[in-house]
């Protein structure tokens, strides 16, 4: 979330920062939160003043005892328990605007960066990157749902008979695909001196608060009935608060981890060729990076990471675009996203596969993650993450883009992974 002093001392800033986001009350909304803090602040002063007197009445009370002068130390007695009286009053009072508070920030999305585009819209997005030729395909080349169906490799009609629709089996040689795939991402990560961690794929309701799934998402997420329990909707979550209520060491940054593991979200539709196939589903698998850096250093970091999913998807020898998210689009905890879009030849389409993204202060806020800087003083650090890569629609597009008459080519890079060079009959 955002921190009080940020907006008080950048107030404008913050104010134009929300309206490129689409807020268009950003102005009253700030002000608002101000004149919640300045009420907060004067609540604090007030009782600190009564609990000041009350203590130095409790200590007058002590000594006029022992002076034997009991009628004076009765009248301060009784002066006292006014003052503590008042005082509870205002603790009560001072909890609920602490509360109001942390419920208004909590519901305050990040300022993007100056960096950020203009706009309303995945319309206006900035695209800044494009690698690769289009494919050409023979006539009768499919989309990767006819695919799997001509080679029996993903099974849709089975995962909905398990499960529902958006949880599809993958067989035989679709799975080791798949295997392959995240091993190959998470070699390339590890090469690249990220540090494997298999987190739990359940988190508690604080972990969600902490990274910003909720309060936004809290729609999108699988939540565990009794309990506060939810299904991830991505590795961010568990590997990010791995750091919550820590203090790091300026040796110790970067920290630079990655984690393979299953993601759930809700909100895949059921309709329209946008939802069909591998294009969106309610569980699917996904190789993320996160990083703690020094505010100095992130944006090198973000730009170290997008080059990291373009060589990626340049070993892969799919064709993408890499896009600077606009205000209107970007993602609700994010400073500046760049989403990664590779073409599926099959249905003529781009796919998103990843998005990597900058937090600033906003995660480490919630989370309380700092750094002892050489002054010994604490400072808030920067997070990062990025998908490298989400699984499903990579395979969507290798299936679509590799296609031929005889069956489906394998990446090269990925042949020492699954041990076959093609998918056939």
């Amino acid at each position: 979330m955002l921190e009080i002093t940020t907006i008080k001392d950048h107030f404008d800033q913050a104010v134009s920062g929300l309206i490129k986001r689409g807020i268009a009350n950003a102005e009253s909304l700030l002000s608002e939160l101000m004149d919640l803090d300045k009420k907060r602040r004067e609540t604090q002063s007030n009782l600190d003043s009564v609990l000041a007197e009350a203590n130095t009445k409790s200590k007058m009370i002590g000594r006029l005892i022992q002076g034997g002068e009991k009628e004076q130390a009765q009248q301060l007695k009784e002066e006292t328990s006014v003052l503590k009286n008042q005082a509870k009053g205002l603790q009560d009072k001072l909890t609920a605007l602490v509360d109001k508070q942390q419920e208004s920030l909590y519901n305050i999305p990040n300022i993007p960066n100056g960096n950020v585009p203009e706009g309303c819209s995945a319309k206006e997005n900035e695209v800044v990157e494009e690698w690769g030729e289009l494919p050409s395909l023979d006539d009768g080349a499919m989309p990767h749902w006819d695919l799997i169906q001509k080679y029996d490799i993903i099974d849709f009609d089975l995962g909905n008979k398990v499960t529902g629709a958006g949880f599809p089996f993958y067989k035989g040689r679709g799975a080791k695909l798949v295997r392959a795939l995240a091993n190959f991402c998470l070699d390339q990560a590890e090469a690249a001196g990220y540090q494997e961690i298999q987190p739990p794929v359940m988190v508690n309701e604080t972990s969600g608060l902490a990274t910003g799934q909720l309060p936004d998402k809290e729609g999108q997420m699988y939540a565990i009935s009794d309990s506060n329990y939810y299904l991830i909707p991505t590795a961010e979550v568990p590997i990010t608060n791995i750091y919550r209520d820590t203090i790091l060491e300026v040796s110790d940054l970067p920290v630079k981890n990655v984690g393979f593991t299953p993601c759930f979200r809700r909100e895949a539709g059921s309709w329209g060729a946008d939802v069909r196939g591998l294009n969106r589903l309610h569980q699917f698998d996904k190789v993320e990076l996160v990083q703690v850096n020094h505010p100095e250093y992130s944006y090198k970091a973000l730009d170290e990471m997008c080059k990291h999913v373009s060589l990626l998807l340049q070993q892969l020898r799919l064709p993408y675009r890499m896009v600077n998210l606009c205000g209107g689009d970007l993602g609700f905890t994010s400073a500046q996203t760049f989403d990664f879009e590779v073409y599926a030849a099959g249905q003529d389409k781009w796919l998103e596969v990843s998005s990597v993204s900058n937090f600033e202060t906003y995660q480490t806020n919630r989370l309380k993650l700092r750094c002892r800087g050489e002054d010994k003083k604490n400072f808030l650090l920067h997070t990062l993450n990025g998908s490298a890569l989400a699984i499903p629609r990579i395979l969507a597009a290798i299936l679509e883009n590799f296609q031929y008459q005889e069956g489906i080519r394998i990446p090269e890079v990925l042949v020492p992974y699954t041990g076959f060079d093609a998918i056939t009959h």
